[in-house]
């Protein structure tokens, strides 16, 4: 468990108890979700759903496939955000950082600080070398957590996401290297 936000927030790896509220996250974020995380939003769209996506993620976890954490609010105990750290390539000691800030919590710096915490736990944790972040233009928002983390853009990735039922978008690509 890592705290951020003088206690009002911390980053959790997933457990079993966050299926109902990770379900209530995505369904009050769903127009946030539906473009950049369309697969997270449809594997929690009902209770019994979520409790299949947290049991699947939790054995990711173990098996050190994909790491999915929580940002809780340690007040009301809800879901704020998730973090992703997944398509790791351990040969290469590569992987990609996800992440996704519910409304109600925008624009505080916290998902900066989960960021922050998360590229430095999977550089010391997972030796990992490189991280990149992968965000549409026009999600300034992310931009502007990707480059306050120290990720520098690196170039367009062509049609690199399908979205569901839209036509496949152009990607920015960020990266941060770690010579530790």
């Amino acid at each position: 468990m890592i705290t951020i936000a003088n206690g009002t927030f911390e980053i959790t790896p997933i457990h079993e108890k966050y299926a109902w509220r990770i379900c209530d996250f995505v369904t009050v974020n769903t127009s946030r979700l539906k473009t950049y995380f369309p697969r997270t939003l449809t594997e929690n769209l009902t209770p019994d759903l979520s409790q299949l996506f947290v049991d699947r993620k939790i054995k990711d976890f173990k098996s050190k496939n994909e790491f999915l954490f929580v940002i809780k609010n340690t007040i009301d105990r809800t879901v704020a955000g998730l973090l992703f750290v997944k398509n790791l390539d351990y040969t290469k000691k590569e992987a990609e950082l996800a992440y996704c800030i519910g409304y109600q919590h925008e624009g505080i710096g916290i998902t900066t600080m989960a960021v922050n915490k998360i590229t430095d736990w999977s550089f010391k944790e997972l030796d990992i070398k490189t991280l990149r972040i992968i965000v549409h233009k026009t999600n300034l928002a992310s931009i502007r957590v990707a480059e306050k983390c120290g990720y520098v853009w690196k170039g367009t990735l062509p049609k690199e996401h399908q979205p569901p039922e839209m036509p496949a978008m152009d990607m920015e690509l960020y990266i941060k290297t770690h010579e530790g």
